[in-house]
């Protein structure tokens, strides 16, 4: 079995690191570069940087922080937010960045992920999909894309969308349930379990974690291949190490620091 990635995501909003429900209600939780420093250091396997106002304000992602953060950390990283283009993308990665992550310009031009893995490689393309249990006008609940922070509905279904970025070739997924994000109650783990068993590419879950049991639970009931969280590591709730302790306690493999 792979090793299980353990990820903290830093929501990025002026160069700080912000968090709140549903992308609003921000609390400040540090500088992005020192705090991504410290997740290294504790033993994190990756990084997540979502520059959270780039869609929405219509900028550009921050390339100055990208350099700063490659200049300070050891492990690899994804930046996602405002990224439209392979110009975008490539001063991205020549900036530092490993991977870029994509979510609402991907739902507009679908083309693009098809673009960007073949310009750049599947392995630095992330698609992040962000996903709300929502009524259709037929009365039945259906798991539907959003974009713009999960702001704005459309109408792709989350679950065929899933498979077509995968077949346009996208390295891997990140998977956000608005239903649970910032609520700590937990991953949307039939979700996370129905398109990791349909996905031959890595599924990162993102979106409800409180404690330790709840990584657990994604690793083995989603089967994801790697947890990502914010807020919960920001301030210090759960710390890394005792996390990774206690799912390799629980037999999981984990990529262990000495």
């Amino acid at each position: 079995m792979l090793t299980k990635r353990i990820i903290p995501c830093l929501d990025v909003k002026d160069g700080r690191t912000v968090k709140g429900v549903n992308f609003v209600n921000l609390r400040d939780a540090g500088d992005a570069v020192e705090l991504g420093a410290l997740y290294a250091a504790q033993g994190a396997d990756e990084l997540v940087y979502l520059d959270i106002a780039a869609t929405v304000e219509g900028r550009s992602t921050f390339i100055d922080l990208v350099r700063r953060v490659a200049h300070t950390i050891n492990i690899p990283f994804t930046v996602g937010g405002g990224i439209s283009s392979i110009a975008d993308v490539s001063a991205l990665l020549h900036a530092g960045a490993d991977k870029v992550s994509i979510n609402s310009s991907a739902v507009r031009n679908p083309d693009l992920i098809n673009e960007l893995a073949l310009e750049f490689g599947s392995q630095c393309i992330v698609v992040a999909i962000d996903t709300r249990c929502v009524e259709t006008s037929a009365g039945v609940f259906e798991h539907i894309v959003h974009t713009h922070g999960g702001r704005k509905p459309t109408e792709l279904r989350t679950i065929p969308w899933a498979k077509e970025v995968e077949e346009r070739g996208a390295g891997e997924l990140l998977l956000t349930s608005m239903d649970t994000d910032g609520t700590k109650n937990g991953f949307a783990l039939e979700l996370t379990s129905t398109i990791s068993a349909n996905a031959n590419i890595p599924v990162i879950a993102s979106g409800g974690a409180g404690n330790m049991e709840h990584f657990y639970d994604v690793f083995t009931e989603g089967k994801a291949d790697a947890g990502l969280a914010a807020s919960i590591f920001h301030f210090r709730e759960i710390d890394i190490p005792d996390l990774k302790q206690y799912l390799q306690n629980k037999a999981l493999p984990m990529r262990m620091t000495k």
